[in-house]
């Protein structure tokens, strides 16, 4: 039978037809998805628990403590302070003020106070009850309005404590929804502005950064919601900023090799097709590279390392569906216009183009290459010396925790009245009790062995009415006992936060250990943050090495190589080691920071890692397709020419993105924006541009090992396109202007 050829017009209206489809698909199907995004705050969770350790020895305190009857709220502590010393009528006023703010019906008891100061006059406390069945944020807010409503003359009224804390935290992550995502959304708009000179394809990539940004916000909604992921603030600001920034770079693969493919092709559709097909194994490597690296994180103990990975990767999944299905829809319906004023026309045949065209449209890439290729190990020695002299600052860097006023990094509510607090009660007006749980049995010996070390003031069990104990009025009462358990308040000589209790915890937990048949816990702040610091340590051994392992398995299969992947992992090791080091001089020496998080190197190694290697991959994958036409050495000079400004550009925007995250007034954020963005653009504009294609020419052929790569040698094949002059020949003497919207 003869085989029939459908007209070229049908098959116009049927491609039409089909991208339309796909792109109403997107638009009506994930733009309404859009709303879930203003809704993530419904279903996160900022409370202590959310970032506890898990199985932790206080995690495990916390939850035999909480079966004791300690009247099941949150303190908020309302300070009055004044320019003078507070009177009986300005007391007896303060004491209306705590009945009005205990018929409220948040206040589940009755309010405390007003307690003078003991160390300054001018300083009083209310301690408020709030109850855990109300929510936190709320209920300040409305004790805050109250004040502001009510106020007490010539006192200022100030809310810390607990809830005053809790409360400002969720305030600080209220800006994720909009102030973040507005400030990422315009950085990328800008740059791509600048990248493409065109008003059209900027719009294209936003749109499918905001649709990919929809349907992730939708899905991790779902999954929170019926508990399948744990979402906190920080996870979903992170989620923002990666999806955009991801969706974008894919998005610049992808244009960048749909621009070639047009100069190859006469009819659009066939130009889509052919830079969606050279653009999938590089965007799937990177893709899946970035999610089964967040995955590793599920081998964590921190509760808040432990959620990031699927929130993120779940995010990373729709950047990559929307950057590979409505984008090329989109371009295939916009024609060769998405490029306008600058349209690229067809002006070479499908079998490829010739170098001498390559440097015509890339001649600041083809210096670049040729400047690598004449002195490739003195460039790849000096640019290893120069990470490895950022990097020998990086075991300095300081993440041992900070205390929980030194978080945020604007002037709140709660470290202000925290302050005042303690200007007027002394340093033990923040003094949260370790708290132990033991069987009943050794209560005396357990009081005991904590009343003997130098660093404990004091220790009493939790008694039958339930009020912390030193607080009961008349006789002791019995101790509450629950299933066997009491519970003992140890108060700390040292600051609940500071170093010293860390130290004192570890101490108590070695004297209680003793105690055979006692089965103590230590739980509280100060355990907390002990556990917290030695499960983030332990994390990081564990996680490492199992991102490293995963990464390297992708990239086998990506380069047919075992040569090339080991490189690849070793630079970008130095890479994050370099970022590492010079955060540390930025944090310490410039910034003046007072820490940080114990889970930062961890979230910035994942990070850099993750997404640095990504640039290699774009690198490295081309090169390889190169290589087995044209010859290692040609195809590796070629790759760095032809994706030099697609890899610059994609570095710059997720380096932007990222640092975006500045604009939420944390501290563990900041830290991690300036060394994920100072680490993208070593990676993009140091590793890529000069350490890899270096490496890449001084290892010659066998970098490819075993593979079929690896038997091409060093010139071009005498069957290939590139039997023209050798790159480096032609780009020495090229001199000719970038044509005109042409991008590097």
């Amino acid at each position: 039978m003869r085989e029939r050829h459908e007209p070229p017009r049908r098959r116009s209206r049927w491609w039409v037809g089909a991208a339309l489809l796909v792109s109403l698909v997107w638009l009506l199907g994930a733009g309404p998805l859009g709303a879930f995004l203003g809704r993530l705050g419904e279903v996160q969770a900022n409370d202590p628990g959310a970032f506890l350790p898990v199985g932790a020895e206080s995690t495990e305190a916390a939850e035999l403590a909480g079966d004791f009857d300690r009247g099941d709220t949150v303190p908020a502590i309302v300070v009055l302070s004044a320019d003078r010393e507070l009177t009986g009528t300005d007391l007896a006023e303060a004491g209306a003020l705590a009945e009005r703010i205990g018929a409220e019906p948040w206040a589940t008891s009755q309010v405390i106070g007003p307690i003078p100061g003991t160390e300054d006059p001018s300083v009083a406390q209310l301690i408020v009850p709030i109850g855990e069945r109300f929510d936190t944020g709320d209920s300040v807010a409305e004790l805050r309005a109250l004040l502001a409503d009510d106020p007490l003359p010539g006192i200022q009224a100030q809310v810390t404590g607990p809830a005053g804390y809790a409360a400002d935290l969720v305030a600080a992550f209220a800006g994720i929804d909009s102030t973040l995502l507005i400030v990422a959304v315009v950085a990328v708009l800008v740059i791509l502005i600048a990248v493409y000179r065109s008003p059209l394809l900027p719009v294209l990539v936003i749109v499918a950064s905001l649709l990919a940004l929809g349907l992730s916000g939708a899905l991790v909604y779902a999954a929170a919601d019926t508990g399948l992921v744990s979402l906190n603030g920080q996870s979903q600001g992170i989620l923002f900023i990666l999806v955009v920034g991801a969706c974008t770079d894919y998005a610049l693969l992808l244009v960048a090799r749909y621009r070639e493919e047009l100069a190859a092709r006469e009819r659009v559709p066939e130009a889509v097709l052919a830079a969606v097909r050279g653009v999938t194994g590089p965007v799937l490597a990177s893709g899946g590279t970035v999610i089964l690296g967040l995955l590793c994180l599920l081998a964590a103990d921190l509760a808040s390392t432990r959620s990031l990975g699927p929130v993120v990767a779940i995010g990373v999944a729709a950047a990559m569906l929307s950057a590979m299905t409505f984008l090329p829809a989109a371009l295939a319906l916009c024609g060769r216009a998405a490029f306008w004023p600058t349209k690229p026309h067809h002006t070479r045949h499908e079998e490829g183009q010739s170098t001498d065209q390559v440097l015509r449209q890339h001649p600041f890439w083809g210096r670049v290459s040729a400047t690598v290729a004449r002195r490739p190990r003195a460039y790849w020695l000096g640019t290893t010396a120069l990470l490895i002299a950022a990097a020998v600052f990086a075991p300095q860097f300081s993440a041992q925790g900070t205390g929980q006023a030194e978080v945020f990094r604007t002037q709140v509510e709660a470290v202000d009245g925290q302050e005042a607090l303690t200007r007027g009660f002394g340093a033990e007006s923040s003094a949260a009790p370790a708290l132990v749980v033991a069987d009943a049995e050794y209560l005396d010996e357990v009081v005991a062995a904590a009343e003997s070390l130098p660093d404990v003031d004091g220790a009493a069990p939790v008694t039958e009415p339930g009020p912390p104990a030193g607080q009961a009025p008349g006789e002791d009462p019995a101790p509450l006992v629950e299933d066997g358990h009491v519970l003992v308040e140890v108060v700390l000589a040292a600051d609940p936060e500071s170093p010293e209790a860390v130290a004192a915890v570890r101490g108590l937990r070695a004297e209680l250990g003793s105690i055979e048949g006692a089965n103590a816990l230590v739980g509280g702040v100060s355990a907390t943050d002990l556990d917290t610091l030695e499960t983030a340590q332990r994390d990081f051994v564990v996680v490492v090495p199992l991102v490293l392992v995963v990464v390297f398995l992708v990239l086998i299969p990506l380069l047919r190589s075992l040569v090339a992947p080991l490189l690849l992992m070793a630079a970008n090791v130095l890479s994050f080691a370099a970022a590492l080091g010079v955060g540390t001089v930025v944090f310490d020496h410039v910034l003046g920071l007072p820490g940080a998080d114990p889970v930062v190197p961890l979230f910035a190694f994942v990070f850099l890692v993750a997404l640095g290697i990504d640039y290699s991959i774009f690198l490295m994958s081309r090169a390889r397709e190169e290589a087995l036409t044209r010859g290692h050495r040609e195809g590796v000079l070629r790759a760095l020419t032809v994706t030099g400004g697609v890899i610059t550009s994609a570095g710059v925007v997720l380096a932007a993105t990222f640092a975006a995250l500045a604009v939420i007034p944390l501290l563990f954020l900041l830290q991690l924006a300036f060394l994920v963005a100072f680490g993208v653009l070593v990676d993009a504009l140091l590793v890529r541009t000069l350490l890899i294609p270096a490496l890449s020419l001084d290892a010659g052929p066998r970098l490819w090992w075993p593979g079929r790569a690896a038997r091409t040698g060093d010139g071009p094949r005498p069957d290939s396109a590139s039997a023209s002059p050798p790159l480096i020949a032609i780009a020495a003497t090229t001199t000719r202007p970038e044509a005109p919207g042409r991008s590097d």
